[in-house]
């Protein structure tokens, strides 16, 4: 287990658990995807990491509600709920969250029950076709979930439904650059690359940088994840 590894399993609770039986998978050569990771996680009482709480959570908040505040965004969808924490601090009209874990949407509908303004679904990349435009949003968020994608259709399929359920703009929290890492749910990607390449009538208009980059505070305290703004371009 990686330092980084052993730092977050002893300050988040239920996460040694997954993280011991990941390591074995591993060693098997049989690490079982990423939706069945975070599956173990939360079903442990395991959270979304350091990085939905604390000083990150609360960068990340101001940030959102700014924009959402400063842009008239009446609607937001986000690709990767998780337990809900950071949702606490957030301020938008009306909000659709996903997850690929069903014990994570549990937590969310229990915390959220009595706000008419939330809703959440469970999210299966192979079962999921919106030809309607039921899910559409004036913003769609992908908070530190990109390098959680170790797979590449995994990757593909969610960056794909991250950009077409946007109607105005795409924000992005999450490292960019490549990298496989020791941790078998974890690898770095330069999303940035892939976008500009996938998805044409997007342009990044803006890019926010942590206000806790790793390279000043330690891990669980600090980040190498920046925010990245999409605007959908007029069509001509």
């Amino acid at each position: 287990m990686s330092a980084i590894l052993k730092s977050i399993a002893k300050r988040v609770p239920g996460v040694s658990g997954a993280i011991r039986r990941l390591r074995q998978y591993v060693n098997d050569s049989k690490f079982p995807g990423s939706a069945v990771y975070w599956q173990c996680r939360y079903s442990e009482g395991g959270s979304s990491g350091p990085g939905s709480y604390g000083k990150l959570a609360e960068f990340k908040a101001s940030v959102l509600n700014q924009f959402v505040s400063d842009r008239q965004i009446k609607s937001v969808i986000e690709f990767g709920c998780g337990d809900g924490n950071q949702l606490l601090l957030a301020k938008y009209p009306h909000y659709i969250g996903f997850d690929v874990a069903p014990a994570a949407v549990q937590l969310c509908a229990e915390k959220f029950k009595g706000d008419p303004t939330k809703s959440f679904f469970l999210y299966d990349p192979e079962c999921f076709l919106d030809g309607a435009g039921v899910f559409r949003a004036d913003l769609t968020i992908s908070l530190d979930v990109i390098f959680h994608l170790v797979e590449d259709p995994v990757f593909e399929r969610y960056m794909e439904l991250l950009f077409c359920c946007s109607i105005r703009f795409v924000v992005i929290y999450s490292s960019n650059f490549d990298q496989v890492t020791s941790s078998p749910h974890e690898r770095e990607r330069k999303f940035t690359d892939y976008v500009a390449a996938h998805f044409p009538r997007w342009s990044l208009v803006e890019k926010i940088e942590n206000q806790y980059p790793m390279s000043k505070y330690p891990a669980a305290l600090g980040s190498l994840c920046d925010f990245y703004i999409y605007e959908r371009r007029n069509k001509k």
